[in-house]
């Protein structure tokens, strides 16, 4: 089995690891209720007022762990299982994802490398796969098309370090708020802390995994122009 192979399973099997303890935490801290009873809106609203933000809109979208920041409108999306609830999970999504929404405002670097890339990001994705495959399938009489793949896949592994500390960055300013405005407490911040550490794995094995991969399509191009 090839080095390559041993990479990707391991990164597949974290991957769903990570995955697995994000929904387990997420189940287990949306059952414990926030002792002042406030909702992820509530939270949310909160936040941005109390950072002086007021064109940002906190509304409700569909879906499971859907919850974003949208810079193009300024809205802050919370999914249905945290705009209405009063638990932990909730305040901790909502504050994170206004963690987005104070990056924005303030012009945080990292956010506005990642929305720059957006438009990139989004080219590279609907053609991608295909150039990789045909590069590769070519690797012998036309290298060039694996070398643009490789570069078309290298912007959206960027895309994934870039992330990194928007994510985290989000998360430590969502932390500070929670503690500094007593939406949590002693009994409650470390589980808020928890929650917001699990959602950060998923972008950590994430950008390993986007690396790996960048780095078996090096090799591929590499191995095929040494055999010329």
């Amino acid at each position: 089995m090839s080095i390559y192979w041993i990479i990707f399973i391991g990164v597949a099997l974290l991957s769903w690891l990570v995955s697995s303890n994000l929904q387990r935490k997420f189940e287990k801290y949306s059952h414990m209720p926030l002792p002042n009873g406030m909702t992820g809106r509530d939270v949310a609203e909160k936040m941005l007022r109390d950072n002086g933000i007021y064109d940002v809109q906190v509304i409700s979208t569909r879906g499971h762990l859907t919850d974003n920041y949208n810079p193009t409108n300024k809205t802050v999306n919370l999914s249905e299982s945290v705009y209405a609830s009063n638990s932990i999970a909730a305040a901790a999504v909502a504050a994170h994802e206004c963690g987005h929404a104070i990056q924005h405002a303030t012009a945080y670097a990292p956010l506005k490398m990642r929305s720059a890339l957006v438009p990139i990001v989004s080219f590279s994705s609907n053609i991608m796969t295909w150039v990789l495959l045909g590069g590769m399938l070519l690797i012998n009489t036309f290298p060039q098309l694996l070398l643009f793949g490789i570069v078309l896949f290298a912007s959206t592994t960027l895309f994934s370090l870039i992330t990194l500390p928007v994510e985290i960055n989000a998360s430590q300013r969502a932390l500070v708020w929670l503690n500094r405005s007593g939406i949590t407490n002693v009994a409650t911040h470390d589980k808020a802390v928890d929650a917001l550490r699990s959602a950060a794995y998923t972008y950590v094995v994430a950008a390993i995994g986007s690396l790996a991969t960048l780095f078996y399509y090096i090799l591929i191009f590499m191995s095929g122009r040494s055999r010329d």
